[in-house]
């Protein structure tokens, strides 16, 4: 018997035993109890809620909520609960992981750069990331025939997938009776006024941030001076604004 109990192996065995022996009990004597005597609650309704507030709920329920996936999608803005489990008005222990399902809002991409090429590169370019090409506007401009030199969003910014980006087309060097004036570096009032008196008028005005620049300062025309435009045409502008301005917006 000695010799046995000396064995390695049996020593083993008997470690092994006594912990399962012991585990038993405090299975038995503490978990099982405590477990079938902690009090039930029922779920709320967290749905819909922003992730914070429904966390907030959750802790002061008795919950402890845990995030575990985050789906891009368009049924719900980004940051809001569209799932949880367990669901709803079911009653479990006080204490209880409730698992949230967080909307990443709709997957947005980054607008490349679509300034320099061509109508059919600008389109393959747009359709590699999930964007589509919009209103293709042929204007006079010094550019290369058929190259762009202006796009409605700028490059970097977000757009959803599936939304269209407008581009402007260099049509050459236009046959008009008008030189275009020199605009840059003028207040969009003058500029105005210039383009009145050489019967001209502004096209559309695209406004960028500028940190050094007054409000207002013309940076960039299309066409640019030196073409010629009919009577009545259009010179589009690109003017500053300020960084304030941009705050107050947002």
């Amino acid at each position: 018997m000695k010799k046995l109990l000396k064995s390695r192996i049996v020593r083993r065995l008997l470690y092994f035993f006594a912990i399962i022996f012991v585990l038993y009990l405090l299975i038995d004597k503490f978990f099982l109890p405590w477990y079938v005597d902690s009090p039930e609650t029922v779920v709320p309704d967290v749905v819909g809620m922003k992730d914070t507030d429904a966390i907030e709920l959750l802790q002061n329920s008795g919950f402890e909520p845990l995030v575990i996936d985050t789906t891009y999608g368009e049924s719900y803005p980004a940051g809001i609960i569209f799932l949880q489990k367990p669901t709803d008005g079911k009653m479990v222990k006080v204490g209880r992981k409730i698992y949230l399902f967080v909307s990443g809002g709709a997957h947005v991409v980054s607008v490349p750069r679509l300034i320099g090429k061509t109508m059919l590169d600008a389109k393959f370019a747009l359709e590699r990331i999930g964007l589509k090409l919009g209103r293709v506007t042929q204007l006079p401009s010094d550019k290369p025939k058929d190259m762009i030199f202006d796009q409605q969003y700028a490059e970097g910014t977000t757009l959803k997938k599936g939304q269209t980006v407008n581009i402007s087309v260099s049509a050459g060097r236009s046959g008009g009776s008008i030189i275009v004036p020199d605009l840059i570096g003028k207040s969009l009032s003058q500029a105005e006024s210039i383009l009145a008196d050489n019967s001209l008028s502004i096209g559309k005005i695209n406004f960028q941030t500028s940190q050094t620049l007054l409000p207002n300062t013309v940076l960039d025309q299309y066409p640019s001076s030196g073409n010629k435009l009919n009577p009545g045409g259009k010179v589009d502008l690109f003017v500053t604004k300020s960084a304030e301005s941009e705050i107050r917006e947002e």
